[in-house]
C-alpha cells in the first residue's frame, strides 16, 4: 500500500531550504579546456584541481545547487574521478545541493549500477541528485528513482533539452501527447507523495510547448548565460509552471569570470540576483 507523504519529506525540504536561503540559480563547474586555457591553468590533472578547488571555494558557500558537468572530469580519466568526488564533498560540506550532470540511463542491474554510484551514500561519487535520461523509457529509471527516493535525493529527468537536435524526438507525438510530455506526466505521478522526488531538465533558451503545472518539483533550466537565454526571459519560457520549482542554470556565463574567488562570487551574485528578480 503507497503511503501519502506531507511536502516536508524527502528531497523536497533539502531543496526548498537551500533555496530559501541562497537563492534560485544552480551554478555549473564545468572545467571545459578553453576556461582552463582562460584561467591560465594547465590542461592535465593539476590545472583540473586547481580549477575545481577554486570553484568550491568560490560557489560552495554561497549556491543553493552546484552542477558538476561529470563528462569534464570523466575526460581526464580516474584521476579525473578523483578531483570530481573531492567536488561533491567540498560542495556538499560547504552546504550546497550537489546535482551530477551525469545524463545516465540504462535497465536493469547496468541502472542499478549507476543508482548506486551516484545515489548511495556508501559511494565516494554520491551526490544529492543526478541527471537521468529516460529515453530507454521511464519505467527504466526506477532503480534511481527508488534510491532517490529512499534517501531523500533526487533525479531530474530530460524531457525538453536545449540542443536543437532533441526536438525531433522530444516532440513527436504518442497517442495525444508529445514524448516529452508524457515524460512531465511520469514524473509528476511520482511526486504525488510531496518528496519531489523526480525533477526536469527543460531548457531556457527556448518555448518547450509542456504542460509544467502539475509537476511539484523542481525543473532545471540551463541555458542561462553562454547559452544565450537571460533572467528576462524565464517569466515567459516557463509561464504556467510554479516559479518556487524553476532552478536556471548558469556555468560559463559565471565561470568566465574566474579565476580570481571575489569574482567568481560576485559574477555569482549578479546572476542569482538577476534570476530572483524575474521570478518574483
Amino acid at each position: 500500500m503507497s503511503v501519502t507523504r506531507s511536502d516536508t519529506t524527502g528531497f523536497a525540504v533539502h531543496y526548498r531550504s537551500a533555496v530559501a536561503e541562497r537563492g534560485r540559480l544552480c551554478a555549473g563547474i564545468d572545467p571545459h579546456v578553453e576556461l582552463l586555457e582562460q584561467w591560465g591553468l594547465p590542461v592535465d590533472t593539476s590545472g583540473l584541481r586547481q580549477f575545481a578547488d577554486i570553484c568550491v571555494d568560490a560557489l560552495g558557500p554561497v549556491a543553493a545547487v552546484i552542477k558538476p558537468q561529470v563528462a569534464f572530469f570523466e575526460a581526464f580519466g580516474a584521476a579525473g574521478f578523483a578531483v570530481l568526488e573531492s567536488v561533491i564533498a567540498g560542495c556538499r560540506a560547504a552546504g550546497a545541493v550537489v546535482l551530477a550532470d551525469a545524463k545516465r540511463g540504462d535497465i536493469g542491474s547496468t541502472m542499478q549500477a549507476y543508482a548506486h554510484a551516484w545515489l548511495d551514500e556508501r559511494s565516494p561519487l554520491c551526490a544529492d541528485a543526478v541527471t537521468v535520461s529516460p529515453y530507454l523509457g521511464f519505467g527504466s529509471l526506477s532503480p534511481a528513482i527508488d534510491a532517490a527516493r529512499s534517501g531523500g535525493r533526487g533525479v531530474f529527468v530530460l524531457a525538453r533539452t536545449s540542443n536543437p537536435e532533441g526536438a525531433g524526438l522530444q516532440l513527436a507525438t504518442t497517442g495525444d501527447r508529445t514524448v516529452g510530455q508524457t515524460i512531465v506526466d511520469d514524473a509528476a505521478e511520482q511526486n504525488a507523495d510531496g518528496s519531489a522526488t523526480v525533477g526536469l531538465v527543460v531548457g531556457a533558451t527556448r518555448a518547450h510547448g509542456l504542460d509544467l503545472s502539475a509537476l511539484n518539483g523542481p525543473i532545471l533550466a540551463p541555458g542561462l548565460g553562454a547559452q544565450g537565454a537571460t533572467a528576462a526571459d524565464l517569466p515567459e519560457v516557463f509561464d504556467g509552471a510554479d516559479p518556487a520549482w524553476v532552478l536556471p542554470a548558469s556555468s560559463r556565463g559565471v565561470l568566465r569570470a574566474g579565476p580570481d574567488v571575489a569574482a567568481l562570487r560576485a559574477a555569482f551574485a549578479v546572476a542569482r540576483d538577476e534570476v530572483e528578480a524575474a521570478l518574483r
